[in-house]
């Protein structure tokens, strides 16, 4: 996948189709909007009928278009989606993921930093191929948040927060700091996943506010909610998770 690459996923009546052409992708914007005929869609797209042609027989061989001819005329073909656009790459986790990749150098690392190279690959590469994986994610985290909660020792709120700071430290997961206030607020410096990412305009650590949540829950027996509202992913130099009892 190029820097300057979109990547879009359909879904067929033949499973997920992954497109990075350029003309294909041209091709599909146009018939999101309607039935387009072979005519307009040389036009708009300024390629040659030929190049057209070949990329509208790749798209109906993957069953993402159809054709149908003109009532008046059948020599006159026309033709629209027979899928569903559903996902489509975002140019910030795309530069990062290639950034992800480029490091990869498995002699400078070694198996604790390989393995979190391989994961934040995975995370990031999963957003550059179009997919959005905070929900996945999260349940993910939660269900492993759940399986260490009852291996922890505290049974009160406060005494669990101290726990997990230090735990978090342990763990070479980051340096994590407890803010008691109106509501309780849990900052994370040096975040093991996202400290290094650029500014992309949003949260990332979906997966955290699982584990906290699912540690939180399984230990003291109560339903809490954690979410991340500052991250370095949106500017700033930490990672805050405010949480609250599930009413």
């Amino acid at each position: 996948m190029g820097h300057d690459q979109n990547m879009m996923i359909y879904s067929t009546e033949n499973g997920i189709v992954a497109l990075d052409s350029p003309v294909k992708l041209k091709i599909l914007e146009m018939l999101r909007k309607g039935t387009v005929s072979f005519d307009d869609l040389v036009e708009q797209s300024g390629k040659a009928k030929s190049t057209i042609s070949v990329h509208l027989d790749d798209l109906q061989k993957l069953n993402l278009i159809q054709e149908k001819s003109s009532p008046e005329d059948k020599r006159k073909k026309y033709f629209f989606l027979n899928s569903v656009c559903f996902a489509c790459s975002e140019m910030p986790m795309v530069k990062h993921y290639q950034n992800n990749l480029e490091a990869f150098d498995i002699s400078g690392l070694n198996g604790d930093s390989l393995l979190m190279h391989i994961f934040q690959t995975v995370r990031y590469g999963m957003e550059a191929y179009g997919f959005n994986p905070k929900p996945i994610m999260k349940r993910l985290g939660k269900d492993i948040g759940t399986r260490v909660g009852p291996d922890l020792e505290s049974n009160d709120e406060s005494g669990l927060l101290q726990e997990l700071s230090e735990f978090w430290k342990l763990q070479k997961l980051g340096e994590m700091k407890i803010i008691n206030n109106s509501r309780p607020t849990v900052i994370v410096t040096e975040c093991y996943h996202c400290s290094k990412m650029p500014n992309v305009g949003k949260t990332l650590c979906s997966m955290d506010e699982g584990i906290l949540e699912g540690i939180f829950s399984s230990r003291l027996g109560i339903e809490y909610t954690f979410k991340e509202i500052e991250c370095f992913g949106s500017g700033h130099q930490h990672c805050k998770f405010v949480f609250e009892e599930k009413k």
